[in-house]
C-alpha cells in the first residue's frame, strides 16, 4: 500500500529542545530541505566574495566546509532512509533542535564520527547489497509482506559506504594553515582556517584567524608550538566565548603569533514552519509566504569580525613584549559584542523574501538577505 505524504509540524514536547523525527516521511523531507538549503549556501559563498564580505581564499575554504556538511547530511539520509518504519528496540529515530536550529542535535554528529572510525568494520560484516536486495525479492514473493528489517540492513551499509569516503563534517574540524605571504620583517603570514559543530547552539561555525608569525620555524612545522596552537584554537571555539577574548587569549599565550583579524560564521539557525518552533516576525513570515515543501525556510548567517587596529609594543631591560590592540565599534556593542563587526544575513527563498517584504519587520531592516531565485540564482537584498 502506498503511503500518503502529509506536511505537518511534529509533535512537539515543549519541555525540550529536541524532537525525535519518528516518521520516515518527515525525515525524508527535512533532508530534502537541507539540500537544497546546503547547495543554496555554495550559492552565497560565492557571493560573499564578489561583494567582499570574505576574501576568495576564505570563499573556497568556506566552500569546503559547506560541501562536508552537505556530506555529513547525506550520510545521516541513509541511516534515517526508513524511520518510523522499524520498530521495537532497533527503532531509530534522528533527533533535531527544533527550537534554536533546526539542525541535528550535537550528539548526532558526535555519534556519527564514532561510525565513521567503525565504517571498515561494519562494512566487512554486512552483506553485499546485492545479496540483500536478492533476499528482500524472496521475501517479498514468498512472505507476501515489506522486507523492513533488509531495509534498515541496506539502509545501514549505504549509510557506513558513505561515511567511507570520508569528506565529512565532524563535532570538531581541526585547525589548519594556509601560507599567505613572507613579510618584509621576516616573518610570516598564515591564514588558520578550523571549524566545529556548536554544542551550544547545534550548528556549524567557522572561524578564519589572519595571523603574522615571528618564530623560528614556521608555524605549521613547527612541532612544538603548532600542535599547541591548534588545541588551544579549539579549546576557545565555543560560541559563548566573544572574538575579543579569543583573540587576546591567543595573543598573550603564544608570545611570537601576533593575531591581526578574527573572523567567525555562524551557519544557522534554520527555520522553517514545519520543523523548528520560532517566534516573532519570523514566524509570520513564514506562516505567510505559505510556500510549497522544500520552500518553506529562512537560514541565519552571522559573520563577526575583529580587526586589530595598532601593536602595542612593551620594552624591558633585555627584551620586548608585542600586544595587539583590537578595534571595538561601539555601534555593534563595543566591549559587549567583542568585535569590531557584526554582520547578520539571511538566506531565503523567493516566496519567503517577498513576504517578509511585505511585512518589513523593523528588526530585519539591516539584514543583509541572500534571496534564491527558482534556477537557483542567488540575489543580494539589503
Amino acid at each position: 500500500m502506498t503511503r500518503k505524504a502529509t506536511t505537518r509540524m511534529p509533535d512537539l514536547d515543549l519541555t525540550t529542545d529536541h524532537k525525535a523525527l519518528d516518521d520516515d516521511l518527515a525525515a525524508r523531507r527535512y533532508f530534502k530541505k537541507f539540500d537544497r538549503i546546503t547547495r543554496m549556501m555554495s550559492g552565497v559563498t560565492t557571493e560573499m566574495a564578489v561583494e567582499g564580505s570574505l576574501t576568495t581564499l576564505e570563499s573556497e575554504l568556506l566552500e569546503t566546509y559547506v560541501r562536508a556538511i552537505s556530506s555529513t547530511f547525506g550520510a545521516l539520509s541513509m541511516k534515517y532512509l526508513i524511520a518510523g518504519r522499524l520498530k521495537g528496540a532497533g527503532a531509530a529515530h534522528l533527533t533535531i533542535d527544533f527550537h534554536e536550529s533546526g539542525f541535528p542535535v550535537f550528539q548526532e554528529i558526535v555519534t556519527l564520527a564514532n561510525d565513521t572510525a567503525q565504517a571498515g568494520t561494519h562494512l566487512a560484516n554486512l552483506p553485499v547489497a546485492a545479496k540483500l536486495k536478492d533476499d528482500m525479492v524472496k521475501i517479498i514473493l514468498t512472505e507476501r509482506r515489506a522486507p523492513v528489517e533488509l531495509q534498515y540492513a541496506i539502509s545501514q551499509r549505504l549509510y557506513f559506504q558513505r561515511l567511507a569516503k570520508g569528506g565529512l563534517f565532524f563535532a570538531q574540524m581541526h585547525p589548519q594553515a594556509r601560507w599567505l605571504e613572507d613579510l618584509p620583517n621576516g616573518r610570516r603570514k598564515f591564514l588558520i582556517h578550523w571549524a566545529v559543530y556548536d554544542s551550544q547552539m547545534n550548528v556549524p561555525v567557522v572561524y578564519f584567524l589572519d595571523l603574522d608569525d615571528a618564530g623560528g620555524t614556521t608555524l605549521p612545522k613547527d612541532s612544538s608550538r603548532w600542535p599547541a596552537a591548534q588545541s588551544h584554537l579549539l579549546a576557545q571555539s565555543v560560541s559563548g566565548l566573544k572574538l575579543l577574548t579569543i583573540a587576546k587569549g591567543l595573543d598573550t599565550d603564544f608570545p611570537d603569533l601576533h593575531p591581526k583579524r578574527l573572523r567567525r560564521l555562524f551557519l544557522g539557525p534554520m527555520y522553517s514552519s514545519a520543523y523548528t518552533l520560532q517566534t516573532g516576525p519570523i514566524r509570520d513570515v513564514l506562516q505567510d509566504a505559505r510556500s510549497g515543501e522544500g520552500e518553506d525556510w529562512a537560514l541565519a548567517w552571522t559573520l563577526e569580525d575583529l580587526e586589530s587596529e595598532r601593536t602595542h609594543v612593551e620594552k624591558g631591560w633585555f627584551s620586548s613584549t608585542e600586544t595587539e590592540v583590537f578595534r571595538l565599534d561601539p555601534l555593534a556593542g563595543g566591549t559587549e559584542s567583542g568585535a569590531s563587526r557584526i554582520q547578520r544575513n539571511l538566506i531565503l527563498p523567493q516566496r519567503v523574501f517577498q513576504a517578509l517584504a511585505e511585512r518589513d519587520p523593523e528588526g530585519f531592516r539591516k539584514v543583509r538577505k541572500y534571496v534564491v531565485g527558482k534556477d537557483g540564482r542567488v540575489a543580494v537584498q539589503t
